[in-house]
Formats: C-alpha cells, sequence, structure tokens
C-alpha cells in the first residue's frame, strides 16, 4: 500500500479518521470488522463482525487520525471514564458517536487477513506463486528480512527443489516443491516437503513427507513420518517433535 494515497484523501475529505478497507467476498465478511458508507465512503455505521453484514467493506486495520481531534477524544474519555482500549469495540464507534467525520480509504491492491491456519498457509503459497498480484520477483521491491547472519543455504548432493523459497543457513537434501524453508531449516535425505512452510530451525527427518502444512520453529519431524494436509491444512507447533527423535535431533 502507498500510504500517500490514503493520506491525500485523509486530507481532501477533512477527516478526523480515514480507515482503510477492502472490498471482501460476502460469505467471509462475518469475520471482519465492517464498515458501511454513504455514496462518498463517509462511514455511517460500524459493525463487528456481524452475522448479517450490510456491506462487504471490511477494516483492513489501517488508520489515519487527526491528531488534535485524536487528543481531544482520549482526553475527553478518560474524564468521562470511557473505555477507548479496543479500535474495533471503542474507537471507532466512538468517534461515529460523536459525529467525527470517519471515512474509508478503499484500497485495490493485494490484501491478506492471516487470522485463521487456513489463510495463512495460504498467504505463503500466494507469496510464492508467480501469478499471483503480490510479486515478490519484482527487484524494485525492498523486502527486508531478520539478519542473523547465517550461512548460505547448503544443497546436499540428493537435493532437487522446485517453485521454492529456501532462505540462508538451510540445509537441503530432500525434495522441496512450492514452499518456503525459513532460517536454518533442515530437509534431510529422502524427505519431501510440498506445499508447505517450514519454519526457522525446523527439522524434516530422513524419508519424512510432508504436504500442505506448516511446521513451528524448532519442530523435530522424525524420520519416516507422514504429515498429509491434504484435507485439512495440518500445523505442527512450535518445539515440537513427531515421531521419534534421533540424536542428530
Amino acid at each position: 500500500m502507498d500510504y500517500d494515497d490514503m493520506l491525500q484523501s485523509h486530507k481532501d475529505n477533512n477527516a478526523s479518521l480515514t480507515v482503510a478497507v477492502l472490498d471482501v467476498p460476502l460469505k467471509e465478511a462475518s469475520r471482519f470488522g465492517i464498515m458501511n458508507t454513504d455514496a462518498n465512503n463517509r462511514i455511517v455505521e460500524f459493525e463487528e463482525k456481524p452475522a448479517q453484514p450490510k456491506s462487504t467493506k471490511a477494516s483492513m486495520g489501517i488508520y489515519i487520525f487527526d491528531w488534535q481531534r485524536l487528543r481531544n477524544m482520549l482526553v475527553a474519555a478518560e474524564k468521562s471514564n470511557v473505555d477507548m482500549s479496543d479500535f474495533g469495540k471503542n474507537v471507532i464507534p466512538n468517534y461515529l458517536e460523536s459525529g467525527e467525520s470517519v471515512y474509508a480509504y478503499e484500497f485495490n491492491g493485494y490484501w491478506k487477513d492471516v487470522g485463521t491456519i487456513e489463510s495463512l498457509w495460504e498467504a505463503n503459497m500466494e507469496y510464492i506463486s508467480p501469478e499471483n498480484a503480490l510479486d515478490s520477483r519484482n527487484r524494485q521491491w525492498k523486502i527486508y528480512s531478520r539478519n542473523l547472519i547465517s550461512p548460505p543455504n547448503f544443497l546436499g548432493a540428493n537435493a532437487h527443489v522446485e517453485d521454492s523459497l529456501v532462505v540462508d543457513g538451510c540445509f537441503v537434501d530432500g525434495t522441496v516443491k512450492h514452499s518456503i524453508l525459513s532460517t536454518g531449516a533442515q530437509v534431510r535425505e529422502g524427505a519431501e516437503v510440498v506445499d508447505s512452510v517450514i519454519m526457522s530451525g525446523a527439522i524434516v527427518g530422513q524419508g519424512a513427507k510432508i504436504k500442505r502444512a506448516i511446521i513451528g520453529e524448532g519442530a523435530v519431524i522424525s524420520d519416516g513420518v507422514e504429515i498429509d494436509g491434504t484435507e485439512e491444512v495440518q500445523v505442527v507447533g512450535y518445539d515440537e517433535v513427531v515421531g521419534v527423535a534421533t540424536d542428530e535431533d
């Protein structure tokens, strides 16, 4: 998102508060804070995860405030013992009840809510898919990550990697297809990782097979273990051991 565009919209509307929104499918709207607007995109009603949504303009959780008006609202709320600790439950409703000018800024680019296991997995898969609107291969992008001063990734004699992101410190001697391997992850000889996310320091043992799964940091998938998320994305928690760990793990 180019925040300059949103800021300009905020200024043009002389808004007290501008909320970035994204049009979502009606069947998913109940998962979000929904903004009901007039013809000028002024927000007239806010509904937090409504059972029967009136619109599909979902809050992206990105806000621009007029500082002086925000300060006045917070000072008044404190004097009146009004809770202003939550954007959805308190802040936006209080702004609307006070008659403040609250506008929606419609964003049309790529955005993904990762509030569920399925959507988190989808976001990672979309990130490495060239046909997706989020083009991570664009060389003009400046993408920053943690600098752990790790050695380069190492691909062994048996390694086969396709359409995947393998970062520094990884060791691969198995097969990795359309997956993401975070810093220090290991995929040992004969192992297969497909459509999965392997987080930092996780180990996939010899001959293990992982499909459509998220493997947490430091987790160990022991030799020969199979995890199949074809029906539902599978998750292995941080530092969890699946199977019988060996001395090498």
